[in-house]
């Protein structure tokens, strides 16, 4: 597939990620209202991210059951209203959802992103859950569908791929939403200090071997003793860092030339150049396929 024929990327996005500083021990309400007014501070934007579970904690396991919340809940009727006052898309980050109000039903964790208008116009589950057996996989059901959308303002559009965290660590995902014509992919994460490096490169990575704009916005300061990384970036399609934050609360922004990537691509068109029909029989890898013959 020629991906200069699928785009209708074009234009520029202004773009902020919130880096949200968590504290096991402060109220939820606390925290609504400390990144309420994170986001009132910011000027113009047409798209807003938040990290991946700044209400509920990345690793606060014992309190996540009791604190999830449906999509009909309050917190998701006050993001509308911000979406509206700001006249930007949110991305809110990612809760701890239930399919209804009954908090016994299952449980996934689920980006949201709302329009100018308030509406929701998507909803990602994440598909690759962290913890080797214990925490994520222990306590949530997996995702198994990529969310993938058109972004567009009136100065610009971005076909964009929401994942999430530990996504970032399994690059099929992005090959697979780049061959939908993505040219943004959204990434909330809770990222622990210890493994910040890997955050850096791997959003790197993910950019330049798609050729896409990357957002990364992750949690900052601590979740039950763990140490979150911060260092939330922005990356162009040849991987270059428009803006990272440090370890503090703060608001990263940059202007994304849609434009340019587009050029960039038709120059340098490596996308055109996958061969999913050797890589992929069947579903399978051609790997896995030789592996059990």
């Amino acid at each position: 597939m020629d991906v200069r024929e699928v785009a209708p990327n074009r234009g520029q996005l202004d773009v902020a990620a919130v880096q949200v500083r968590f504290d096991s021990a402060e109220l939820l309400e606390d925290r609504i209202s400390r990144t309420q007014g994170l986001i009132s501070g910011i000027g113009e934007a047409d798209l807003i991210v938040l990290p991946e579970l700044w209400l509920h904690g990345g690793f606060s396991y014992d309190t996540w059951r009791q604190n999830a919340v449906s999509l009909q809940s309050e917190v998701f009727t006050f993001l509308s209203e911000v979406a509206t006052e700001k006249k930007a898309w949110l991305h809110a980050g990612s809760f701890m959802v239930t399919e209804h109000s009954n908090a016994a039903s299952g449980m996934w964790n689920t980006s949201v992103l709302f329009d100018p208008a308030g509406s929701l116009r998507a909803t990602y589950k994440k598909i690759h859950r962290f913890g080797f057996s214990d925490g994520e996989p222990k306590l949530i059901a997996a995702g198994d569908e990529p969310a993938i959308l058109e972004v567009q303002t009136e100065r610009g559009t971005a076909i964009t791929g929401l994942s999430t965290c530990y996504d970032l660590r399994f690059p099929e995902l992005y090959r697979h939403m780049s061959a939908e014509g993505t040219a943004l992919n959204v990434i909330p994460a809770c990222w622990p200090l210890s493994r910040i490096q890997h955050w850096q490169t791997l959003g790197r990575a993910r950019a330049i071997e798609n050729q896409s704009f990357v957002i990364q916005c992750n949690m900052t300061g601590a979740d039950q003793n763990i140490e979150l990384g911060g260092h939330s970036q922005i990356v162009d399609g040849n991987g270059n860092i428009l803006t990272q934050a440090e370890r503090e609360e703060t608001v990263l922004h940059a202007s994304l030339d849609l434009d340019s990537l587009n050029e960039m691509r038709s120059s340098f068109p490596v996308l055109n150049d996958q061969r999913a029909d050797i890589w992929v029989v069947k579903g399978k890898t051609m790997i896995a396929s030789n592996l059990q013959e």
